[in-house]
């Protein structure tokens, strides 16, 4: 599921949410790191998250934020100021 909203009249929220299995703790406590991936050792590289992180909040000067608990799916909130401040 996909949500955009206001939530100020210089901000934009945008909400990317799953139905999947959710992540652990330990996954949490990595999910930004440019090597993290859920694959074995040798079948892949980082999900691409610490890229999008970097887009959003050094580029954009926004926020990358996740909800997620085993068995209830995750939820990727990304809010970006409209006008680039």
């Amino acid at each position: 599921m996909i949500k955009t909203e206001m939530t100020d009249i210089d901000w934009v929220k945008i909400k990317i949410a799953d139905n999947g299995c959710g992540m652990t703790e330990e996954v949490k406590t990595k999910i930004f790191d440019p090597f993290m991936t859920t694959k074995s050792v040798g079948s892949g590289t980082g999900l691409g998250l610490s890229i999008s992180y970097s887009i959003v909040v050094d580029e954009h000067q926004g926020k990358l934020s996740f909800i997620s608990a085993p068995g209830e799916g995750a939820e990727f909130l990304i809010e970006i100021p409209i006008n680039g401040t």
